[in-house]
This record gives structure tokens, C-alpha cells and sequence, in this order.
């Protein structure tokens, strides 16, 4: 299995690059543009935006909830667990569209993900990366809870631009975070010369795999996705 922690990269460093990327595209978005369709299903910015900030949430109860021992996840076996699953995907859609249009003034859900995201980063700077925490039903540890939130924060980075022409793309830690991630999922480094940013959507089922892509994954094509 591919070990994410081989990175010499900090985790906490990994997950400000993430997030710092993100929030670069945020920041100046105003309402008309909030309401173009993303990479995800059904949502349209303003909903995915929606969606990280609850993922910000998450991250903030995670790093402040202390978690007894053994870990039971790491980097690459918290994703096992997110399989493609089309009414759990649905109920999600649905939940992030209602909320993201209760904000009638968009700068409002904005704001809000910008000063979320930037408290995340702040905790988990301040956390110890062996530290055990508890999240979604599992306990890991502080520094691979963090590769997962900037393994997130980077695909939804791809999601986001979608149909946002000229604005900037995910950071490149952010990117190796979702390879190794990857990898480590598969078993091996993927054996097809596909770029960062098409490995991520490829492996989980954001864009087609080729007649070629799958001569060259072979058995492994059956498995993709590898999450959602």
C-alpha cells in the first residue's frame, strides 16, 4: 500500500495548501456565479460550497474530540468506506441544494466558507499529527484525518472550476495527497500516464475510462470507482 505519510510535506501544510487553493477561488466570486453547475451531480457552486463548509465543520469537531486508541483508518483505508452509493448521493444533493438556497445574500455562504476554512487551518496547525481523533465513526490519527480533508478539499477544487474558465486550480501537494491516496487504494501506482487532475476525476468516476484506460488497468478497471 502506498504510505501518504511518506510525504515530506506536514499534513497541516498539506491541508492549508488545499484549502488556501480553494479559497483562492471563493473569495471573489459573487452571486451570478454561484449559480453554475459544478463537477458534482446536481450542485451548483453555491451548493458545493455548502458542502465544505459542513466538511470545515466536521474537521473542527474532529480536531477537538480526543479519541481512545487503537486508530482503526488511516489516509488510504478512511475512503473504503465511501463507496458509490446512489441514494445516500441523492438524499446529499438534495440536503446541500435546500440549505445552500436558504442564503439569499451569497456573499453570506461565502464568508461563512472562508472563515471556516480558515479556523481548520488554524486547528490543525495546532494539532499534534499522532494525536487520535474520532470522525465518521472512526478513530485516526490528526495528521491523516488532515491528508483526507485536503484529499477532499482537492477533488472538489477540480469539481468547482468546472465551469469557472481562468480561475486558478488546486495546489500541487493537494494533487500528490490525491495520488498517493489513490495508489494506495489500487495497490500499486496506477499504470496508466494519466495527469493529476485526470487520475482524480477518473478514479472516482468523474470521467470515463477509455478502451485503453482499461486494457491498461485490467481486473483493476472493475474497481473504479475507488470512491466517491
Amino acid at each position: 500500500m502506498t504510505d501518504v505519510s511518506a510525504d515530506p510535506t506536514p499534513p497541516s501544510e498539506v491541508l492549508r495548501a488545499a484549502y488556501t487553493a480553494f479559497a483562492a477561488v471563493v473569495r471573489p466570486l459573487e452571486d451570478e456565479e454561484s449559480w453554475r453547475p459544478t463537477g458534482c451531480t446536481g450542485w451548483a457552486v453555491r451548493d458545493l460550497i455548502l458542502h465544505c463548509v459542513s466538511d470545515c465543520q466536521r474537521a473542527l469537531v474532529a480536531l477537538h474530540t480526543p479519541a481512545a486508541g487503537p486508530a482503526d483508518r488511516d489516509a488510504v483505508t478512511y475512503w473504503q468506506d465511501w463507496r458509490p452509493d446512489p441514494v445516500g448521493a441523492a438524499n446529499g444533493r438534495r440536503w446541500s441544494r435546500v440549505g445552500a438556497s436558504m442564503f439569499l445574500d451569497f456573499r453570506q455562504l461565502r464568508e461563512l466558507y472562508l472563515e471556516t476554512a480558515a479556523a481548520t487551518v488554524t486547528a490543525a496547525a495546532a494539532t499534534a499529527r499522532d494525536h487520535l481523533v474520532a470522525t465518521q465513526g472512526h478513530v485516526l490519527t490528526a495528521g491523516d484525518l488532515m491528508t483526507t480533508l485536503a484529499v477532499e478539499a482537492t477533488i472538489h477544487h477540480l469539481d468547482l472550476v468546472v465551469d469557472l474558465p481562468g480561475v486558478p486550480g488546486p495546489s500541487s501537494v493537494g494533487l500528490a495527497a490525491v495520488r498517493a491516496t489513490l495508489d494506495g487504494l489500487l495497490g500499486r501506482p496506477v499504470p496508466v500516464a494519466w495527469s493529476d487532475e485526470h487520475y482524480a476525476r477518473a478514479a472516482t468516476g468523474r470521467a470515463p475510462l477509455s478502451d485503453a484506460d482499461r486494457r491498461l488497468l485490467g481486473a483493476d478497471a472493475e474497481r473504479i470507482p475507488l470512491f466517491s
